[in-house]
């Protein structure tokens, strides 16, 4: 029973899930408190809860089938058609696989609960202030500091779960989740071309991914899978349909939370320029173990990707991420807001400020929340890809997923030639992915195999 959390706060969690969709659940608090760590109570809460519906003035329509979501999407550019010679498409594709590696490293030791949740009062931004001030490195313009006096000062840390992305340590792009799954899609896309739905995603998952390198919804999805197959008989079942619900739902109250937004890229580069075809495959993947706004992230992610290849806007790229979800969605809605607080803020401190008050209700790992910076960053960013980069990493929450995704937006937008060479140097051209066949890999080669993969594909989509 157990997954990624305790069973009784995997409850508590699915109570906020339930409310944030729209369901009633006053005197649920109670329930819980009352059913305290008793397993047998808390299912009994837990099923209660899933019986629940949406209230009839929830003001939001969020569907999670894709023929529904399109049907509520505003018009856009459903492919566009770059004229880009052979060596500006390469230089594209490495700029968004160097690009994506850059934002995750400087964000990835920042992925700590200091600048998660905030500490002593503090919100999370303020803290990173802290941090590279403490180490003389602010305003930010590198790595981040492996030391810093707010240790002491104000009892700050980084992350434990990164190692050697720290500006003393960094020599190349470490393991992280941000690159695996960028990987798992170029794999995927290499040896299923388009063929392929959410049952390939869970298969390729056990046959590439150990339990310990999935956190929150992929963790249960992962889990719940696992029920749905045998290593002996792996053939995908008739009621598949059925079965999925299942795999997505249940004991999973992450599934609207950022896990399958940071999943996009891979998918994303292979039909780069094809934003509504980027989306249909995100929404594939997405799927396996995510619904509504946790879906539409990976879709609204891969759209942007997709567009950036052929657009150089940023707040058109946005609009094109945003013309593949239903613009009823709370997600639609929170971008946008994003993107206004962008355009208001006379500061990167006044924008990140606000961010934070307007977002940080939801938990920092949400879909919404780590969205909206990202299109606020994207905005402020303009075509500065270190103040793009930089600016969604200090706005805290998500730091290693956001700083990725902005990085691989701009990477792709700009191409590797124009990213700078204080970002990109550290890096050594080296990714170490912790998968079979990536450790280490030229992050070049990377991208190369992506550029090979999109001239496979461009006559399929």
């Amino acid at each position: 029973m157990a997954g990624w959390e305790r069973l009784q706060e995997t409850v508590r969690l699915e109570m906020i899930q339930r409310g944030e969709e729209g369901c009633r659940t006053d005197g649920f608090a109670d329930k819980l408190a009352a059913a305290g760590d008793d397993e047998v109570q808390l299912m009994l809460v837990y099923q209660e809860l899933m019986e629940l519906t949406v209230a009839d003035d929830f003001p939001y329509q969020e569907p999670s089938g894709l023929a529904d979501i399109r049907s509520l999407r505003p018009e856009g550019p459903r492919k566009l058609q770059p004229s880009w010679s052979e060596t500006q498409w390469r230089d594209k594709f490495y700029g968004a696989w160097l690009g994506r590696s850059v934002g995750c490293a400087l964000g990835k030791p920042l992925e700590y609960w200091d600048y998660l949740y905030g500490k002593d009062g503090r919100p999370g931004w303020e803290n990173i202030e802290l941090w590279f001030r403490g180490a003389d490195a602010w305003p930010i313009k590198g790595y981040t500091p492996e030391h810093s006096r707010a240790e002491t000062e104000y009892g700050l840390g980084l992350s434990d779960w990164s190692f050697t992305s720290t500006r003393e340590k960094i020599n190349f792009m470490e393991s992280d989740d941000d690159l695996r799954y960028t990987l798992l899609g170029l794999l995927l896309l290499e040896q299923k071309g388009l063929d392929w739905d959410s049952w390939d995603i869970g298969k390729l998952w056990h046959s590439r991914l150990t339990y310990s390198q999935v956190c929150t919804a992929e963790t249960q999805a992962y889990l719940n899978f696992a029920q749905e197959t045998s290593h002996l008989h792996g053939e995908k079942p008739a009621d598949w349909g059925q079965r999925q619900e299942r795999v997505r739902m249940h004991l999973n109250p992450y599934r609207e939370w950022i896990g399958a937004a940071i999943r996009a890229d891979g998918l994303a580069y292979g039909v780069a320029g094809h934003p509504e075809l980027a989306a249909e495959l995100g929404w594939r993947d997405a799927s396996f173990s995510h619904v509504k706004n946790g879906i539409y992230g990976e879709m609204f992610n891969a759209a942007m990707i997709a567009a950036a290849f052929a657009e150089s806007d940023n707040e058109r790229i946005i609009q094109i991420g945003l013309s593949e979800i239903p613009q009823t969605s709370r997600l639609a809605a929170d971008v946008q807001r994003g993107m206004e607080i962008a355009r208001e803020a006379r500061s990167e401190r006044e924008l990140v400020s606000k961010l934070w008050d307007t977002f940080s209700h939801l938990d920092p790992v949400h879909t919404n929340n780590n969205a909206a910076i990202v299109a606020a960053s994207l905005i402020y960013g303009g075509d500065d890809f270190e103040k793009a980069v930089v600016t969604s990493v200090y706005a805290g929450m998500d730091t290693d997923c956001n700083g990725a995704t902005v990085g691989s937006i701009m990477g792709a937008k700009l191409g590797a030639a124009l990213l700078p060479e204080q970002w990109t140097a550290p890096l050594n051209d080296t990714l170490y992915a912790d998968l079979i066949g990536f450790d280490p890999v030229p992050i070049s080669a990377c991208a190369e195999r992506s550029y090979q993969v999109f001239l496979k594909l461009r006559g399929e989509g």
